[in-house]
């Protein structure tokens, strides 16, 4: 008898939207519910038994649940985290104050640094050192350490960060310092660097620590809550969190670093854009994800996501690179701006349109939605200008109010500027779109790249009724709307592999080598990665990939490449300098000869190998025109005119069917404008194509 098709869901919990996709062979079921900020779970649980009662199927069936959540993310934007104590070296108290004494606005009077999330008095130095190179300098001072203990406890602390000089090199003191925490102060939650972010640079790494001890009460309670709930409805299967970097984690490991959990929903979408890369054989691909609260922007290059280990969270002043808290973790690159369905228009002292960064969220959520919003959103101008149905939004489950959208908009932007409130609503379009793809200029700049050679990849709630027009903006003649769109996100954990990154600082410089320490370094990496990837996974075979940080010397900054697998030689190294320079030139211009190289840190990744669903192969199809359900007005905001828009159901298309726009194709989740001059076609895998027909043709076509 042929063993049962596996049936997994996926549930990605956003600012606005908790989106759940059920998965079972080539059956698919969704779900898109409005976020319960309260109560996280109850969306959540309410969605799983909506989309397994849609297959007929019962809670004890379920064998996979894979989470992602903005929980530790709002959290620190809100500072909602444990009260949190810091032990560190005497004399270093305030290294989370001091920062790197950079200043993001060097001409604002004004500027205001991120507040520390541990108050100065709850930051403690103890005597005892470190060297750089893991010897001991002066021995650790336990007096000061249980002096340290009962100090923080008498203040209320509940989770500890402990961070001491060079731990990276040896964490020897700290985990003296922890050991002491347990025997004396067993109730504390603990965290230390030297297991959080082993890395070189004090500030980072106490950075990370801090918000990693911050989060971990809150998200462990949350965490183990939510697996006793789902053990209640009878869903024994195991729970994988998505981690930043877009892989999954086993739940006593995210209960352990959730700070590895800050951009896991975003990970999800550069997961599934990287697939959808792959599949379709796109080289270049930009992904696009919106929602109902931000905008996030990611490059694909080659089939895969770029990845960082910089992060910032919370940006307060102007989203400028500095103005938040940073974390070092392994993160997908992108940016992220507060441009989302919900992002709220108000008209600024000069009386121009402004939108976001504050997002109406899902309580009380853009005016149309009749829960007590005050303020008009994209969403409700999306409506003004007839892009959504206001009888099937999100499926049906949620019925739009036109008149109270047309309402607010006229009072707060259109009579105050003598606009008809059509054009204040193209308005708040056109900013909101603007604010987007210069977002993406920037970032390409940053990265690199070039926007105009990419494929644009959109998908979320939102993103499908702007992909045109953003594509338009950075100069991209085509764009893939995925299948299942609306909730692209979780579809994307569905398709992220089990796995795990470590990193530790280990200096070399090229012409000191010592190539057994750098091996044996990889080997022990290796070993605690591989575990903990076969705690998920016991049968699955590991896949490894190994990093390195480098720079010429005399440098601050650097650049990472990847290491050949096996053990390093010389030969290897001579390779990597080749590879350091030519990755150095193509983002700097230019080589630098005869300077020698330094490396800093070793990353190594373990992965469950097959764990993500197979890419597919795309099937050809017959060209058939599709037909519509009929025709309405819509506002073309390129014309200034009302233009009749054909109707399409996507569900209702089939593969190779193809369509010409002025025109909408809605399905339950989200609706994608096709605009005039443009045109759209369905592939034998359930993916849109949109193209302009002066287009040169597109790397996909065969698989239509």
């Amino acid at each position: 008898m042929p063993p049962a098709t596996p049936l997994r869901i996926a549930v990605d919990i956003g600012g606005t939207f908790t989106d759940i996709v059920l998965s079972r062979g080539e059956h698919i079921a969704t779900a898109k519910l409005l976020t319960t900020p309260a109560a996280p779970e109850r969306a959540m649980i309410e969605g799983i038994l909506q989309v397994l009662a849609d297959v007929g199927a019962q809670p004890q069936e379920l064998d996979l649940l894979i989470h992602g959540t903005t929980l530790a993310t709002n959290a620190l934007i809100e500072r909602k985290g444990a009260p949190t104590g810091l032990i560190t070296n005497d004399g270093f108290r305030d290294v989370l104050a001091m920062g790197d004494e950079k200043r993001f606005d060097h001409y604002d009077l004004d500027l205001e640094k991120p507040k520390p999330l541990v108050p100065r008095r709850s930051r403690i130095g103890v005597r005892g050192r470190m060297r750089a190179d893991g010897r001991e300098h002066a021995p650790l001072d336990m007096d000061d350490v249980d002096r340290a203990i009962d100090t923080l406890r008498a203040q209320g602390v509940q989770a500890l960060a402990i961070g001491l000089l060079h731990a990276y090199a040896n964490p020897a003191h700290e985990q003296a310092v922890a050991a002491r925490v347990r025997q004396r102060w067993p109730q504390a939650s603990v965290c230390l660097s030297s297991e959080v972010c082993p890395e070189i640079r004090e500030y980072e790494r106490l950075a990370t620590t801090v918000a990693n001890a911050y989060v971990q009460p809150l998200m462990s309670r949350y965490l183990q809550a939510l697996q006793q709930n789902l053990q209640a409805l009878g869903m024994g299967c195991p729970l994988f969190l998505v981690t930043s970097g877009g892989g999954l984690t086993t739940l006593e490991t995210a209960c352990r670093f959730p700070i590895r959990l800050v951009e896991s929903g975003p990970a999800g979408g550069a997961s599934l854009s990287a697939w959808l890369a792959r599949t379709l054989g796109l080289p270049h691909a930009l992904s696009f994800d919106m929602g109902g609260t931000t905008a996030k922007i990611c490059f694909i290059t080659n089939g895969r996501a770029e990845q960082s280990r910089r992060f910032e969270v919370a940006r307060a002043w102007k989203n400028l690179k500095g103005s938040g808290w940073p974390v070092r973790i392994p993160v997908t690159e992108m940016v992220e701006i507060g441009a989302g369905g919900g992002s709220i228009g108000r008209l600024d002292r000069l009386g121009r349109i402004t939108m976001g960064p504050d997002s109406a969220g899902a309580l009380p959520g853009p005016v149309c939605y009749g829960r007590g919003g005050q303020h008009p959103t994209v969403t409700d101008a999306q409506l003004l200008l007839a892009r959504l149905d206001p009888q099937h939004f999100a499926g049906g489950r949620l019925r739009l109010d036109e008149d109270a959208a047309r309402a607010c908009v006229d009072d707060a932007l259109a009579r105050p500027q003598a606009l008809d409130v059509t054009w204040a609503a193209s308005g708040m379009i056109e900013i909101v779109e603007e604010n987007m793809a210069n977002a993406a200029r920037v970032h390409a700049i940053e990265r690199g790249q070039t926007p105009a050679q990419c494929t644009l990849i959109a998908f979320g709630g939102a993103a499908p009724l702007h992909a045109a027009s953003m594509a338009r903006r950075l100069e991209i003649t085509r764009v893939v709307i995925p299948k299942d769109a609306g909730v692209g996100s979780a579809v994307g954990f569905l398709l992220s592999p089990l796995a795990f990154e470590l990193v530790r600082s280990l200096y070399m410089d090229e012409r000191e080598l010592h190539l057994g320490k750098i091996n044996g370094l990889l080997d022990e990496l290796q070993s605690q990665a591989s575990t903990i990837v076969r705690a998920g996974a016991p049968a699955a075979d590991v896949l490894i990939r190994r990093w390195v940080d480098m720079r010429y010397r005399g440098q601050g900054h650097e650049l990472t490449i990847e290491l050949p697998a096996g053990a390093l030689d010389a030969q290897a190294m001579l390779g990597l300098r080749e590879d350091f320079e030519q990755r150095y030139e193509r983002q700097y211009g230019l080589r630098i000869p005869g300077v020698a190289l330094e490396f800093l840190n070793w990353t190594v990744a373990a992965s469950a190998e097959g764990s993500a669903a197979a890419a597919g192969v795309p099937v050809a199809c017959a060209a058939t025109a599709a037909q519509p359900l009929g025709q309405h007005e819509v506002f073309d905001p390129q014309s200034g005119r009302w233009l009749p828009h054909a109707i399409y159901q996507r569900e209702a298309l089939v593969g190779g069917a193809f369509l010409a726009g002025p025109a909408l194709v809605m399905e339950a989740q989200t609706t994608t404008v096709v605009p005039a001059g443009w045109r759209a076609s369905l592939d034998g895998l359930g993916h849109l194509h949109l193209s302009q027909p002066d287009a040169p043709a597109g790397q996909f076509q065969g698989a239509l």
